[in-house]
């Protein structure tokens, strides 16, 4: 998707950005990575790959119509041989340009809107639809740009990354710019930060909600992923911060921002307590139904709010997007009445109805932080039902396997029944998956552990779920959320756990 061509005129790039060559005297009209997908006028950006050069499909991006390609001096060598006298850009490291270049093409267009940044490594999702509630409650015409949606106003289309590649993703605001979008809430993952995704946005709040134990196959440690999630807090991406103290991580980079910065906190039950220094805090916190209700109380005042989703991480995640909302312009109280109207979050303890009272519930959970939030919950509503928890989780393949332990020591630690099946195991073997995860499960004492079945295939698994769980008990399905699809061995097959537990709860004894 890409805004109205505009022709831009080269010689007229930031002076900011440096090349190695004279600037070529041409105008674009848009820019892509992607040879296949060039348009006549394009910036063709031949980047270094992993296993081949974008120098090497130079010549399909200029039968496309490409007026100039960004490279590096081994593309450009490459290019000359066959197309000397064509214009190219030259870098030392190109695809540092290409979040700048992107907003130059189409006219800067973060600059026309709000634009909020939500990252960290839990609750990016949630606090990004609860935001964009907020902010439509507020009076805003809104975008999001996420992991299970992208919506242009009431538009949705398809999601193939948290945070789109820069010239789609300077494009995509370009189209919401177009369209009378004013507002616009963005995750942005640790991968985007690191590869220049979101270079030339000017966000005028980056969100900051906290931080785990993931992507260590990406990051070389934990504290190169925490300092890649710390450049977005810095001037050069956003004009003020809004961070949750209620971790260490939080804390820490709280006290090393230098823009304008307000902080929140809502503690955990078994916790030290409210971050009394916190800008943003909740009191008379109570649950109702599964979701909850309380005060809020901020730099904006106080009012009443609330969400309609369980867990104490879901009152945090709100608190989150009514600080954002309230922050970036709005009405603390419109805030509040947005993210409380907002309903079931797709994939995020998303329950699935059922005429027996059943609670089943579907949550994206996969890190070992979410993995035990969410069974936290469960324990909570169990405890009300007087049930059990009975939990069903995997772990992915060609990820970081570190956490694969964890999250069976967690799941056998936290739940009183835990199914251990395969979650998206792709060029692995899941049996070999499963049994790192049951390494996990077996550094807990037999007197303290649950009951742990391993069954391979989560179709099956998911069926067992349902057939295992008692009435009084609260079954959740972890690891994939919101996906429809399972990858193995590089196919994807048809797979949505929403509808096979609906499907095995409507044969299920009443």
């Amino acid at each position: 998707m890409r805004p109205a061509a505009v022709a831009r005129p080269v010689s007229q790039l930031p002076t900011t950005l440096t090349w190695r060559e004279p600037v070529p005297d041409v105008a674009v009209t848009g820019i892509t990575l992607d040879s296949s997908q060039v348009q006549p006028g394009d910036l063709y950006c031949a980047l270094a790959g992993a296993n081949v050069h974008g120098a090497a499909f130079a010549a399909d991006a200029i039968s496309a119509g490409a007026r100039l390609i960004l490279t590096d001096e081994v593309g450009a060598d490459t290019i000359r041989e066959s197309h000397p006298d064509f214009p190219l850009l030259v870098a030392d490291d190109p695809r540092a340009r290409v979040g700048v270049l992107s907003a130059w093409v189409y006219q800067n267009p973060s600059q026309s809107l709000k634009v909020i940044g939500i990252t960290g490594t839990d609750g990016k999702t949630t606090t990004a639809m609860l935001a964009e509630a907020g902010l439509q409650a507020a009076g805003h015409t809104t975008g999001l740009i996420g992991t299970i949606a992208t919506r242009i106003g009431r538009d949705e289309l398809p999601s193939v990354r948290t945070t789109p590649e820069a010239p789609e993703l300077q494009a995509l605001l370009a189209v919401m710019r177009e369209r009378g979008v004013t507002a616009v809430v963005m995750e942005v993952s640790s991968h985007a930060i690191a590869l220049g995704r979101v270079s030339g946005i000017e966000f005028d709040l980056a969100v900051f909600t906290n931080l785990g134990h993931d992507h260590l196959d990406f990051h070389r440690s934990q504290e190169e992923y925490f300092a890649v999630k710390a450049k977005l807090f810095t001037a050069d991406y956003t004009k003020a911060a809004l961070i949750c103290v209620d971790d260490a991580w939080g804390q820490r980079l709280a006290a090393s921002v230098t823009v304008p910065l307000e902080t929140y906190s809502v503690p955990a039950p078994d916790g030290p307590g409210v971050d009394a220094s916190a800008d943003w805090r909740v009191s008379n916190l109570h649950i109702e139904a599964v979701g909850w209700q309380f005060l809020v109380a901020g730099p904006a005042g106080e009012a009443r709010g609330g969400c309609q989703l369980p867990g104490i991480f879901n009152a945090r995640n709100a608190l989150a997007a009514i600080a954002a909302v309230t922050t970036v312009g709005s009405s603390l109280e419109l805030a509040c009445r947005g993210v409380a109207a907002c309903q079931a979050v797709p994939g995020r303890m998303q329950p699935i109805e059922a005429e027996s009272g059943r609670v089943v519930l579907v949550d994206y959970a996969h890190t070992p932080d979410a993995v035990g939030r969410a069974l936290e919950v469960g324990r909570e509503l169990a405890n009300h039902r007087g049930g059990r928890v009975v939990a069903l989780l995997g772990c992915g393949g060609d990820r970081d396997a570190a956490k694969r332990p964890m999250m069976g020591e967690i799941a056998a630690r936290l739940a009183d029944v835990v199914i251990i099946t395969d979650d998206n195991p792709r060029s692995e073997d899941p049996a070999v998956i499963r049994q790192e995860m049951m390494a996990g499960v077996e550094q807990v004492p037999e007197s303290q552990r649950a009951q742990v079945l391993q069954i391979a295939g989560r179709e099956a698994a998911l069926q067992e779920l349902v057939r295992v769980a008692l009435p009084a008990d609260v079954a959740l399905a972890l690891g994939k959320g919101h996906e429809t699809t399972q990858e193995i061995k590089g196919q994807r097959f048809e797979l949505d756990d929403r509808v096979v537990l609906a499907a095995a709860m409507a044969g299920a004894p009443r």
